[in-house]
């Protein structure tokens, strides 16, 4: 917190989640979660039924990391021994393991990494094996408030079970690479480390979201009660490429913003980065952005959501603030690079 602005990874740069210096957001990198298992009077799903029906799809992960390992979860996505689980589970490892519920442990293939999403696909050899895969859920159409489960093994307790609801919709958090992921969906279900890369599911059993991070006071590591999942609907745009072991390319502005914690609307520019197409099309610091090809932008989320709904090379048009003027700017958008430079 500096000077009452938030900066927040706007594609674009890092990523500070929280209205307190101490919080922080935690990727989980290591290996549910205690049991809460409500009935269906408290959250509207059965959850021992959503148990029984969805968990078979879920697998626990051991990835060996130069002389370490990390453990996470992931999950079933067809029977052609395809597996989603997050990036930074497998990112870099030399070898993979993949735990079936029944025991089986299998050797993995990394096919596809995202760090800009830390979204990953991982395969087994489907030979033999009866497998249960898990269908992907229009997060778009979302509320809060909806029952959500988590399947996954926190602290390595593998397959356990936590329930909760959507606490928020539309939460921007930080990618691996250092950029900013749009549209994540914020949980009160128990997510720990080891729960990463497995289903958030709703109360039909489809997922909703693959787990990711954590808010913490900055000291523990653990459940806070605020939890964030990457949507399905990002795991159903990037599958196919990722599956082929294709780049996902990601549309690329080159700023860093900060929304004023005083009420006012729009992304205030932090910082633009040299030879962006930002800095080409000549934003400067402290312009604030307050529209999108029309669209209004209230703060940072806004911007990051309204930048990745489009694709390289493709061209908008910025309304600014700038001093007591306004004037529009176009941008021809970018393609963004490995890692982000701001912050």
């Amino acid at each position: 917190m500096a000077g009452g602005l938030l900066v927040v990874g706007v594609l674009l740069a890092t990523g500070s989640l929280g209205g307190s210096g101490t919080t922080k957001v935690t990727t989980i990198r290591e290996a549910g979660s205690t049991t809460n298992v409500a009935d269906e009077s408290s959250t509207g799903t059965n959850a021992e039924k959503l148990y029984e029906e969805t968990s078979p799809g879920v697998v626990e992960i051991k990835a060996k990391i130069t002389s370490s390992g990390a453990t996470g979860s992931g999950f079933e996505v067809d029977e052609e021994g395809d597996i989603v689980t997050a990036a930074h589970v497998v990112d870099e490892a030399s070898s993979v393991e993949v735990i079936l519920q029944d025991g089986k442990t299998l050797q993995a293939e990394v096919l596809g990494i995202d760090e800009a999403s830390d979204l990953a696909v991982i395969k087994i050899d489907p030979s033999g094996i009866e497998l249960h895969p898990l269908e992907l859920a229009d997060s778009s159409e979302l509320k809060v408030g909806a029952a959500v489960a988590a399947i996954g093994a926190p602290f390595e307790y593998a397959w356990s079970f936590s329930t909760g609801v959507v606490s928020g919709l539309d939460r921007t958090i930080e990618a691996p690479n250092g950029f900013s992921v749009s549209h994540a969906i914020q949980t009160d279900a128990a997510v720990n480390p080891g729960n990463s890369g497995g289903p958030l599911l709703d109360a039909e059993g489809k997922v909703i979201g693959v787990v990711d991070q954590i808010a913490t006071d900055g000291e523990a590591d653990q459940s806070s009660g605020v939890g964030f999942a990457i949507s399905s609907s990002l795991v159903s745009a990037e599958l196919k490429q990722l599956e082929a072991g294709e780049k996902v390319e990601h549309a690329y502005l080159g700023v860093a913003t900060a929304t004023s914690t005083e009420g006012t609307e729009g992304a205030e520019v932090a910082e633009v980065v040299s030879g962006s197409p930002a800095a080409e099309a000549g934003l400067k610091q402290g312009d604030v952005v307050t529209e999108l090809d029309g669209e209004p932008i209230a703060g940072t989320e806004d911007l990051v959501a309204a930048i990745a709904a489009h694709k390289p090379g493709e061209a908008v048009t910025l309304e600014i603030e700038r001093g007591s003027g306004k004037t529009a700017v176009k941008v021809t958008l970018g393609t963004q690079p490995a890692r982000s430079s701001t912050g």
